[in-house]
C-alpha cells in the first residue's frame, strides 16, 4: 500500500523529501539555509516544506546517523512529531553535542521523515491495572 503524502514548496528552493535508496525506510530532509551551530547550541533549521499527512499516519522526524556519530550533530527532540493536522513549515531541532561549530548549509541533507501510522486510541479510567512480573519496577529496574 502506497501512502501518499501532499508536500507544499514554500520556498522555490526547498527540495522534496526523497529516500537515499531503494528501501530506504524513511525520507532526506533539507535545509533551505545556511546556518553555523555552536557548540551546544540548538537550532529550528527550516526545510521549506508543509506537509499533508494523511489521518491515522503520523510524521518522525529523526537524525541522520551520519551526523551524529561523526560530527556530533543530532535531533533534540528525536523522533520530532508532525501530527497530521500539521500545516506549517516542517523544521528540524537540531543540537551540536561536539566541540567545535559545524556549518549547515542550503541544500544540506539535515533529518529524516519517517511516515508511520498511528492506531485510534481511548483511554479508560479504572480502579486496578492487571498484574505482570515486572510491575512498577523502571528506569533500570531491569539491570544496566
Amino acid at each position: 500500500m502506497t501512502v501518499q503524502v501532499r508536500v507544499k514548496r514554500l520556498t522555490p528552493d526547498a527540495k522534496i523529501p526523497k529516500a537515499a535508496k531503494v528501501g530506504d525506510v524513511a525520507f532526506d530532509l533539507y535545509s533551505v539555509i545556511d546556518h553555523k551551530i555552536e557548540p551546544g547550541e540548538r537550532y529550528a533549521v527550516p526545510t521549506g516544506i508543509a506537509v499533508e499527512i494523511p489521518p491515522g499516519y503520523e510524521g518522525q522526524v529523526r537524525p541522520r546517523s551520519g551526523l551524529a556519530l561523526k560530527e556530533g550533530i543530532t535531533v533534540l527532540n528525536t523522533p520530532g512529531t508532525i501530527d497530521s493536522g500539521y500545516r506549517g513549515e516542517v523544521k528540524t531541532i537540531m543540537i551540536n553535542h561536539s566541540d567545535v561549530s559545524f556549518q549547515i548549509t542550503k541544500g544540506m541533507r539535515i533529518s529524516q521523515l519517517a511516515i508511520r501510522p498511528v492506531p485510534e486510541v481511548s483511554f479508560i479510567e479504572v480502579d486496578e491495572l492487571s498484574d505482570t512480573d515486572r510491575g512498577e519496577g523502571g528506569f533500570g529496574s531491569t539491570g544496566v
